[in-house]
């Protein structure tokens, strides 16, 4: 009796399909950080927790997700893009998970509350780098859609677009960080030397999340330039 494997039969339907099911696992991660940080605001540590655990458990079922591709992907695949780039995409779409993982694991185990001024800057930062990754999502899956409606020129032309979106985003954010830092500079006298050392760490985390996004759709850019 043959079994079949339905990781492996995802390929049959489309090479795209467990790329994008990967995205969305991490875009769901993504998404749980607005939420985690409302809970640190309040100093709700029950409610943070709760997050916290649905971003380990989004974490884990993106590795597996992970895992799965490089096993089930096929050496020899007729693709309009290479074998090497969906590995690659896969590698930088899952630190993204990672990255929500580590500013949670922190701001939970460290129970970090952000100072008052810095609230609704962070806030506001926090949702465009959430933003960034779910623009690198919809690229994705606009991409699916095009290659499999047929490979031609209009998938650059409207990749260009959805890109172009995503850079102005990555800007937004990296604007962001520096105002924050320039804020928290200026609260450094007042705050414990740990805890500033911790936050800037945070807002760097949080930086790193939408750049990592970016580079998801950097490399979809490549993909469709030829």
């Amino acid at each position: 009796m043959v079994t079949s494997n339905p990781f492996s039969a995802m390929f049959g339907r489309s090479p795209f399909q467990p790329l994008l099911a990967h995205i969305v696992k991490t875009s769901e991660c993504a998404d749980q950080l607005l939420p985690f940080f409302e809970a640190t605001l309040e100093g709700d540590w029950e409610a943070a927790a709760t997050h916290r655990e649905t971003v380990t458990r989004l974490e884990h079922d993106a590795d597996e997700l992970k895992t799965e591709l490089r096993l089930n992907l096929p050496n020899t695949l007729f693709l309009p893009v290479s074998r090497s780039d969906l590995l690659d995409l896969i590698s930088v779409q899952d630190k993204i998970a990672n990255k929500v993982r580590d500013i949670t694991g922190i701001m939970l185990g460290r129970r970090m509350q952000v100072p008052e001024e810095l609230a609704q800057p962070m806030r506001d930062y926090m949702r465009t780098a959430v933003a960034c990754v779910a623009q690198a999502r919809h690229a994705l899956e606009e991409l699916k859609d095009l290659l499999e409606s047929g490979f031609g020129r209009n998938v650059s032309d409207v990749m260009q677009k959805l890109i172009r979106e995503l850079h102005r985003l990555e800007q937004q954010a990296d604007d962001q960080q520096i105002a924050i830092r320039r804020q928290l500079f200026g609260l450094e006298d007042r705050l414990p030397p740990v805890d500033v050392m911790f936050l800037y760490k945070i807002i760097d985390w949080v930086g790193e999340l939408s750049d990592r996004a970016e580079r998801v759709g950097s490399r979809l850019q490549i993909m469709t330039a030829n």
